[in-house]
């Protein structure tokens, strides 16, 4: 089964000056059950959102930075959809060709429409659900998710939170006898 995990950015991150792949820049208690749990990355293909980069593969090299998600931005990403590109230019005159859109980055993750993901668990805080949430309805339609994924949203206390992920996790590799 292709299952995608898409997590929120963190803001706790590794301090390391160069570009690093986002899976070891994010430094917080949920990047970190994830690396406990699926130390091979073999349970799910992994995307981030962030509100600086927009949605990438978590094997994206990004730098360090300091953004938090505000409503207003949420709602411009979710206006965007899956083709506007993050980060936005740093002036609305130059031209648009910062970033990458979240459309590329899912068609990238499901093999162009070869492997469309079939189950997924969107993990963060309720302004990162909510962009998630839009952001899967347009991956529907390019055909990167199929129609009848199941989605599971993993939203709470941090505690329950890293429970829930570590079980949604563990729920792969017992289904594959560790295998995916």
């Amino acid at each position: 089964m292709a299952r995608l995990l898409v997590l929120a950015c963190s803001s706790t991150k590794r301090p390391d000056p160069d570009r690093i792949p986002a899976l070891a820049r994010y430094d917080g208690p949920l990047w970190r059950t994830l690396r406990a749990a699926d130390p091979d990355g073999r349970c799910a293909k992994v995307a981030f959102l962030s509100a600086h980069y927009g949605f990438r593969d978590a094997a994206t090299p990004i730098a360090d930075y300091d953004a938090r998600l505000t409503q207003d931005l949420a709602d411009r990403m979710i206006a965007g959809g899956v083709t506007t590109r993050w980060p936005r230019p740093p002036s609305p005159r130059r031209p648009d060709t910062c970033g990458i859109h979240p459309g590329a980055e899912i068609a990238s993750l499901a093999r162009h429409g070869v492997e469309p993901f079939e189950e997924i668990a969107l993990v963060g805080g309720r302004l990162y659900v909510d962009v998630m949430h839009a952001l899967v309805r347009g991956f529907v339609d390019m055909d990167s998710v199929r129609r009848e994924a199941r989605v599971n949203v993993i939203n709470g206390p941090i505690g329950r939170m890293r429970q829930e992920l570590r079980a949604w996790l563990s729920e792969a590799d017992g289904a594959h006898g560790g295998r995916p």
